[in-house]
């Protein structure tokens, strides 16, 4: 079949990479415009549009989705599907074109984490099991028929870094196995069941870590925003980020927010118990192993964690 992908991130690049090498024709891939990305804020490609370019496949790289010349544009590819995995919403003049459909590959057991951010949502609410859904496009938010869907466990101590790799390349297989029902006319078309979910976008106030709180939830909202954006909290007035952590038997009280540091080891207590920091990043520091951070530096008895330290920066 003749297909139009659309896609942005490294979420979307395993797929694109299995469809460039399947028995299927990648005519025209669609991907969001060329932006500042890193320290040095250098324009650069999206990671789709790389690998785009690497196979000599056109892009298009529209502003607005809505502006009229965008359906005339993709008209003129003839497409007989359109394959959408981690892009923006699509109106309805575009999701009318291709005659097979258009359709998408989300990272949730749809309809539960319907959203951005279902990937980061599953592993901060504790799931054990997560998965892929292919479905068809319509006008709502992730609520189309269901073409396939794959379960997939989470590991205790997976982050959302590791989880969303895994995720991207059991997805891509999952693609391809639903362009080829769709092909051959066997796809099925199963309405969403159940009660909904959302996964709405991560903001910085999700990131903040309270001590407050139980160890558990604090590990997961670790696990869930590692490796970006970075949970966080304020180490004397300043932001420092966490990125791996484990709950730790001290036989000892502890306020909330309290460290401890017993050699090159570092602990934090929480509403109910002691965690292990066992990787962080200061304020204006690359990552590192709690060890390093300890060389040398002496954690005072009353120093606490989370007081001051800003908002944070920027959540995706």
């Amino acid at each position: 079949m003749r297909v139009v992908f659309m896609g942005t991130p490294d979420f979307a690049v395993p797929t694109l990479k299995k469809l460039l090498v399947s028995r299927h024709d990648v005519v025209l891939v669609v991907t969001g415009p060329d932006k500042p990305r890193g320290r040095g804020q250098k324009v650069l490609p999206t990671p789709v549009k790389k690998v785009a370019t690497e196979h000599g496949v056109p892009v298009y790289q529209p502003d607005k989705l809505k502006d009229p010349s965008v359906p005339a544009e993709l008209r003129r590819w003839n497409a007989d599907v359109f394959v959408v995995v981690a892009f923006r919403i699509l109106p309805e003049a575009v999701i009318e074109i291709p005659p097979k459909g258009v359709i998408n590959l989300h990272a949730s057991l749809l309809p539960k984490y319907r959203g951005a951010a279902p990937i980061q949502w599953a592993i901060l609410n504790g799931e054990t099991e997560t998965g892929l859904t292919t479905f068809y496009i319509e006008k709502g938010v992730d609520t189309g028929d269901i073409i396939l869907q794959e379960r997939v466990p989470i590991g205790p101590e997976e982050t959302a870094g590791e989880l969303h790799d895994r995720l991207a390349e059991r997805g891509a297989d999952l693609v391809l196995q639903t362009l080829d029902l769709i092909e051959t006319g066997k796809a099925p078309r199963k309405k969403q069941e159940g009660v909904p979910t959302r996964a709405p976008k991560i903001t910085p106030d999700l990131c903040r870590i309270d001590w407050q709180k139980g160890r558990h939830f604090i590990q997961r909202q670790v696990r869930a925003f590692c490796p970006v954006p970075g949970a966080f909290t304020a180490l004397e007035g300043k932001r420092l980020k966490i990125y791996h952590v484990r709950p730790a038997e001290i036989d000892m009280e502890g306020e909330p927010g309290q460290l401890l540091q017993q050699g090159e080891r570092l602990y934090v207590a929480t509403a109910d118990g002691w965690l292990e920091i066992l990787e962080l990043q200061p304020e204006g520091k690359r990552r590192m192993a709690a060890a390093e951070f300890l060389r040398g530096r002496k954690i005072g008895e009353n120093v606490r964690l989370g007081e001051g330290g800003g908002k944070g920066g920027t959540a995706a």
